[in-house]
């Protein structure tokens, strides 16, 4: 009988076909004792270090989230992670993109994760899943679904009823497709995480082990692991087989313990930025030598799309920018930095023998200047293509009638309604996040957490609030309290405001299949401010490639190209270009449309450079 140890990704038949190839009277079925025989242990954590099969096992880990980067650049983007040296990936799983509504589950296209871990596999590399629920990441509410926020006791990351129902629920259906693609069935999945850095939350001291013992009863049977950075390391642990491990920039990994093998889960590479703030770097000149595993974080940090960044909120609230890039080992667009060559180096050197050549890099495109010159108010557009929800009090986004009763989950909504008179416009703290405030058509200026002037007329006239959700928090303890919108009243002198008209205005693509075809698309005037949409192609001749759009002039909002939502841009920075992939570019025209909230420019210039910012070394 075989026995086969340290084998590399993919399924153990796959390797005996090599070693018995097309051989009549061989069948595989008669070889299922040999592949439990040959896949019992898988990784475990024992003393100073792991072992895979029985094997000495170091994990060199990177971290590249498939819901941050086309589907057909995936297998370029882990060949080179092979290239460098690597052979773990790790990855999130976020809810919020695979259950966006309650009960309806989304895993095609980009959010094929059974795709993505097999490819892993056929590339040569082991997998360490983080499935959240809760994954932090930068992302939207740290990837859990806006929907859970209609319940107004909803106590998130807890054992609340209603929190565990829904987890319930969504595991049932996540499990299933993970299950067979473990280490022990053959697959790339070598161990699981435990939700993600509990210990800096530790709400509840019943969650972790409901959260290990939702994946055990599911049948995950690789080694749990939990990781927590330095300050949670006390508190995000739970007993019962499980390895725990640090979640921290790996020169201070000498101030940590870790319960068996020392690994840093998240060996931060750079950093992510915020609109307003630079463009952060970090120089990662010295890479763990003490013998440690480690997963860069990130390894290749790809883009926010759409509007799906997160936030924090400590001393204030600060959205993040809709690059991804985080100064990775790969730029967002998939290029080598100096930290690969550096990275490759030394992995050459602990591995003791040559790694394949890297992949080359693609040519970027610079498509020159693109022209706008089409253009639509949203005033215009609003009585055709949204149907207004009448209240008589402001309703919070998330609790808006729309979407088969699972709410507005991000985007813009408006708030109307009608006045008389003047005074001062108070918030209460009740816009979230950002709104522009509107007298009919006008623009009188911007209200969040302060009061604003209304001039006295005589007469009713209209107050619009355009109220923009620009990111939930992803991190810390203002998880239950991210509703977007308006969460409570809005107040004129001291008399709350009452009566409104409710428009979802959430960009998804029949939304923006409907504005296409309004008939109020007209030539650009002189002075064009917003909210307005504005049109215009890009001209591509012969095989596209990536490009990246850059608009200057412009003050803020989104870019849609072939109805693909590119993400937000801002003139207060640092990020001043959009990535833009080849893959969603075609032959001919390619459709811009820009949603600006303000002031408007006249074109968008494609460039083959990214620009992301004023730089800031981070110690």
């Amino acid at each position: 009988c075989l026995r086969v140890t340290g084998l590399r990704p993919g399924r153990l038949e796959d390797h005996v076909l090599t070693w018995f190839p097309s051989h009549s009277r061989f069948n595989w079925s008669s070889l299922v004792p040999l592949q439990l025989r040959g896949r019992t242990l898988g990784l475990q954590a024992e003393d100073s270090e792991f072992r895979l099969e029985g094997m000495p096992f170091r994990i060199f880990g990177g971290s590249m989230h498939y819901f941050r980067v086309p589907k057909e650049y995936w297998r370029d983007r882990m060949v080179k992670m092979k290239t460098c040296g690597l052979n773990t990936l790790t990855t999130y799983v976020p809810w919020n993109l695979h259950e966006a509504a309650n009960g309806k589950f989304d895993f095609s296209g980009n959010l094929d994760l059974e795709a993505f871990l097999t490819l892993a596999a056929e590339v040569g590399l082991w997998v360490i899943l983080r499935p959240g629920p809760y994954i932090c990441s930068e992302w939207d509410l740290g990837g859990l679904p806006s929907w859970l926020l209609q319940d107004p006791e909803m106590q998130l990351r807890t054992t609340y009823k209603g929190f565990t129902e829904a987890v319930d629920a969504y595991f049932d259906h996540l499990m299933t497709r993970v299950v067979p693609l473990q280490y022990k069935k053959g697959g790339p999945i070598i161990a699981v995480q435990v939700e993600n850095e509990y210990g800096s939350y530790a709400k509840d001291p019943q969650y972790l082990t409901y959260i290990k013992m939702a994946l055990l009863d599911r049948g995950i049977v690789e080694l749990l692991m939990t990781s927590d950075n330095r300050d949670g390391l006390s508190s995000g642990y739970v007993e019962g087989g499980m390895w725990h491990c640090s979640a921290f920039q790996g020169g201070k990994l000498k101030l940590l313990s870790c319960q068996g093998p020392k690994m840093v889960m998240e060996y931060w590479t750079g950093w992510f930025d915020s609109w307003g703030g630079p463009h952060n770097i970090f120089d990662a000149d010295e890479v763990l030598k003490t013998g440690a595993s480690i997963n860069l974080y990130m390894f290749h940090g790809g883009t926010n799309f759409g509007f799906m960044n997160g936030a924090l909120d400590s001393d204030e609230y600060k959205p993040d920018v809709t690059s991804y890039d985080y100064d990775a080992v790969l730029t967002e667009a998939g290029d080598y930095t100096s930290k690969f060559f550096k990275l490759r180096q030394l992995f050459t050197k602990i591995i003791g023998q040559p790694l394949p050549p890297p992949p080359m890099i693609t040519a970027k495109a610079s498509y020159g200047a693109v022209l706008l010159p089409q253009y639509v108010s949203l005033w215009e557009v609003l009585p055709s293509i949204v149907e207004p929800i009448k209240s008589e009090f402001p309703v919070n986004m998330e609790n808006l009638p729309v979407n088969d009763g699972n709410g507005q989950a991000y985007g813009y909504t408006l708030y109307e309604t009608v006045i008389s008179g003047g005074g001062q416009l108070h918030s209460r703290d009740h816009v979230r996040d950002r709104a522009q405030v509107f007298v009919n058509t006008v623009f009188v200026g911007f209200l969040d957490y302060n009061t604003m002037p209304i001039h006295s007329l005589q007469g009713f006239r209209q107050l619009r609030l355009l109220v923009e959700n620009c990111g939930r928090v992803n991190y810390g303890l203002m998880l239950n309290e991210q509703r977007k919108g308006l969460i409570g009243d809005v107040f004129l002198n001291k008399t709350p405001l009452r009566n409104f008209k409710i428009y979802s205005l959430e960009m998804k693509p029949g939304f923006m299949e409907s504005l296409r075809g309004v008939t109020a698309w007209s030539t650009i005037p002189d002075y064009a401010v917003g909210p307005a949409f504005f049109r215009g192609n890009l001209q591509v001749q012969y095989l596209p490639r990536d490009t990246f759009l850059k608009l200057e002039g412009w003050e803020k909002g989104v870019v849609f190209v072939n109805g693909e939502n590119l993400g937000r841009y801002w003139k207060i920075g640092p990020q001043e270009t959009l990535y833009l992939p080849a893959t969603w570019l075609h032959p001919g025209n390619n459709e811009i449309i820009v949603f600006e909230e303000r002031m408007a420019g006249r074109i968008i210039q494609s460039v083959d450079m990214p620009y992301l910012g004023r730089t800031h070394y981070l110690d």
